[in-house]
């Protein structure tokens, strides 16, 4: 999802040709992978070029005598171009990682352990006693810190306020009223709620119905399986049986359930703080509201957020230390939340005045303690890549093309278990 959690299925689609780097404050350079005596090279979403990190870069280069290479992808570019990077050995001062490619990159020794910065400095800059328990977990390998949490969003539900207070409707707080809800808000070519294509949008239903997707000791997949196919069929039946959603369209572009929810055709939809602004643009007189993750055995939704780490290679880990810790600055955080709206991992964040006294940002905010990363496992395994293949072909089956969800969750935990071993 960042997108968020950002979509891990993109990354292998598009070649480094795509990429569109960006030079801040050596504009005329070329994007050559070798960086000039004095150049400090970053790569970076194309989406998070902020003012407030653009005030960090200033500072930074002030302080330690560089001029920073900025280079924006959009993350299946970046992906392709770290990858030949690693294989070249001629590497960036830093990366920022759309989330998963901390532990990926430890495993394969491309990533360098910050655990003796963090021994030294940690403390004073609150690390990680400050950050969401869930974002030191997924930056760690084997005891020891690789990558730093910079973003931690979320998943929850948005629904247009008028359309439920016309229906005489309350927010709905678990799957039962959810369902009801969508019921009676379905109608005169207005579907109750709009599902979103994208696979990873399968992991809220999951946690809230305690699945755990995969145990290393025992080996289990996807257990308890009654309730991972009680989770799967409720999606799908929403779709097939009780008509309250269209059926998705399978594409590469998550944001149809937004468009849909802009147009004013779908009254619920389920995303993350990435979609408050295009709503905002496009359907500005919508009344829009936010309600907490939804409830069954238990309260929860998924973690995305993207992290920085340190390639293994890089030739300054001090350098990039530094700018770690100053863009990871409460200070800092909270210039880009008033700038953005983007929710941190930092805890103290969600006390800040811009998240207090924001509606929106502080529902999010109030559910980044139920967010749960449900691939770790997964990617300590140095398997994720043909999990999520076979998680997409397996909610695509369910959801797009109505094959029982006993049946198809059967054949992919079938196919797991084949490349788990």
């Amino acid at each position: 999802m960042t997108s968020p959690l950002s979509r891990r299925d993109l990354l292998r689609l598009a070649g480094a040709a795509a990429a569109v780097p960006v030079l801040s404050s050596c504009a005329g350079a070329p994007p050559a992978r070798t960086a000039a005596p004095g150049t400090f090279t970053v790569y970076w979403n194309a989406g998070h070029d902020y003012q407030a990190y653009r005030k960090v870069i200033a500072e930074f280069e002030q302080a330690n005598k560089v001029k920073v290479n900025l280079q924006k992808y959009q993350w299946p570019d970046l992906r392709t171009r770290l990858l030949a990077d690693f294989a070249s050995g001629t590497v960036p001062d830093l990366v920022e990682e759309p989330g998963g490619w901390v532990q990926e990159f430890a495993l394969s020794g491309n990533a360098r352990s910050l655990q003796d910065y963090v021994d030294r400095d940690g403390a004073a800059m609150g690390f990680p006693g400050d950050w969401r328990p869930v974002t030191v977990e997924r930056n760690s390998y084997q005891g020891k810190i690789y990558g730093v949490q910079l973003h931690l969003t979320c998943n929850t539900l948005l629904y247009n306020k008028a359309m439920l207070r016309n229906a005489g409707l309350e927010p709905p707080t678990t799957w039962e009223e959810f369902l009801a809800a969508a019921r009676k808000l379905t109608k005169d070519g207005v579907y109750g709620v709009a599902l979103n294509q994208d696979y990873t949008y399968v992991w809220p239903w999951l946690t809230q119905a305690g699945v755990t997707p995969y145990d290393p000791k025992t080996g289990g997949i996807m257990e308890p399986v009654a309730d991972a196919v009680e989770a799967l069929q409720f999606q799908a039946d929403l779709i097939h049986k009780h008509k309250v959603a269209p059926v998705p369209v399978s594409s590469t572009d998550y944001s149809g359930p937004q468009k849909l929810f802009s147009a004013k055709r779908a009254a619920m939809i389920f995303t993350g703080p990435w979609d408050l602004d295009p709503i905002a643009k496009t359907s500005p007189d919508i009344e829009l509201g936010i309600a907490p993750p939804l409830r069954h055995k238990q309260q929860a939704t998924q973690a995305a957020g993207v992290s920085m780490f340190v390639p293994a290679k890089a030739p300054r880990p001090d350098l990039s230390w530094d700018f770690i810790k100053r863009i990871t600055d409460l200070k800092v955080e909270q210039a880009a939340t008033k700038e953005t709206g983007m929710l941190m991992p930092r805890v103290s964040w969600a006390d800040l005045p811009e998240v207090q006294s924001n509606q929106a940002i502080k529902v999010f905010a109030d559910a980044l303690p139920y967010a749960q990363d449900s691939s770790q496992q997964v990617r300590l395994t140095g398997r994720l890549g043909k999990w999520e293949d076979q998680l997409k072909v397996m909610y695509q089956q369910i959801l797009i093309q109505n094959e029982p969800a006993a049946d198809a969750l059967a054949t992919f935990t079938k196919a797991a278990e084949g490349f788990l071993k």
